[in-house]
């Protein structure tokens, strides 16, 4: 397992992360612990969660994936051997069980959620502790086109910066991170770090992965010259590109069979791009998936992969593509195919 450096923090992480968001719904407690022996014992050192797991969400599993992590910290007493990444839920009209439904990243909502995260996971400190998607409307979630809104409010970064300090001083968090961030917010967070009104932010989590490029345009060299580099989330497109819900399959148990939260993933567009990757791993006896998890992992960007699996076949494919090159051939014919089918999957 290769290990690359966390922003510009002293931490370093495993190319590949542990998702957990179906832990709590699709995976029981012991599925989850089964999955956290296997993946530290085999060189994956970060983990990544987030208050509102497991996904979909709802009230009934509301911290629930934080609530199985700490079951294993207590259980397998392995906390100093993990690197914890956990995230705070923002603005949000699904959320009105979660604290009022009055969710900002002010000094209240941070203090208690960073508090209730703590007591689920059963440790005193979260290595990563992210803004899991801006408080202001930006184009992400399967939205292409930015629409400005002049009269939004949201908190201003300094307060939010000026909060996480006071987690990161009290030792509650060591570092912060964003998520489903844009270029112009990554900046704007890390001038105010560099102006010291505040921790800098050390990694994004966006969504990335063979037909959802969209990090390459102009936020990547964000992420390469500021050293803020991009914890890519859904590489395999909710599994779409392991080629499994092709003509029309629904696998039981599979996250696109059992929920439309995700539906996005099952259009046709998204259907006619799957096909050709899938078409063009087994060209090269590729595994797909495992194709299209080394691409994620090589992008010069990417400071982890975050991968998801329901069962143990699929968890040690995903850790097992840290270990596959791709030929200059397969990576050509990338390209080509992503020339046609640029963002059939935003």
């Amino acid at each position: 397992m290769e290990y690359r450096r966390l922003g510009r923090s002293d931490l370093r992480v495993s190319a590949i992360c542990l998702g957990t968001m179906t832990w709590g719904t699709q995976n029981s407690e012991a599925d989850g612990h089964q999955q956290m022996d296997y993946a530290l014992d085999h060189g994956v050192n970060f983990w990544d969660t987030a208050e509102m797991y497991s996904v979909p969400p709802r009230q009934e599993t509301y911290g629930r994936t934080e609530e199985i992590i700490g079951t294993w910290f207590k259980s397998r007493g392995k906390r100093d051997k993990v690197i914890l990444a956990s995230k705070i839920a923002g603005p949000d009209s699904r959320f009105p069980f979660l604290r009022d439904g009055n969710l900002r990243f002010d000094r209240k909502n941070i203090s208690a959620a960073v508090d209730a995260s703590l007591k689920r996971l059963q440790t005193d400190y979260i290595d990563l502790y992210q803004l899991h998607w801006p408080e202001r409307s930006v184009n992400v979630f399967g939205r292409l086109l930015y629409q400005h809104n002049a009269e939004e409010v949201w908190t201003p970064f300094e307060e939010t910066l000026a909060a996480l300090d006071e987690q990161v001083k009290a030792g509650k968090i060591r570092h912060v991170g964003l998520s489903n961030e844009t270029a112009w917010g990554t900046m704007s967070w890390l001038k105010l770090a560099e102006q010291g009104r505040g921790p800098r932010m050390v990694s994004i989590q966006n969504c990335y992965h063979l037909m959802n490029r969209m990090f390459e345009v102009g936020i990547a060299e964000v992420a390469i010259r500021e050293q803020c580099g991009l914890l890519a989330f859904s590489p395999l497109a909710m599994g779409t590109l392991s080629g499994k819900y092709l003509d029309g399959q629904r696998p039981d148990g599979a996250r696109l069979t059992l929920f439309r939260f995700f539906d996005r993933y099952l259009g046709e567009k998204a259907q006619v791009a799957a096909r050709a990757y899938v078409d063009l791993a087994r060209r090269y006896n590729l595994d797909p998936a495992q194709m299209a998890l080394a691409f994620v992992t090589s992008r010069p960007f990417v400071t982890s992969n975050i991968i998801g699996a329901t069962t143990m076949e699929q968890l040690r494919s995903n850790i097992a593509s840290a270990d596959l090159t791709l030929s200059g051939e397969v990576l050509a014919e990338i390209e080509a195919l992503h020339r046609i089918y640029t963002i059939p999957c935003p």
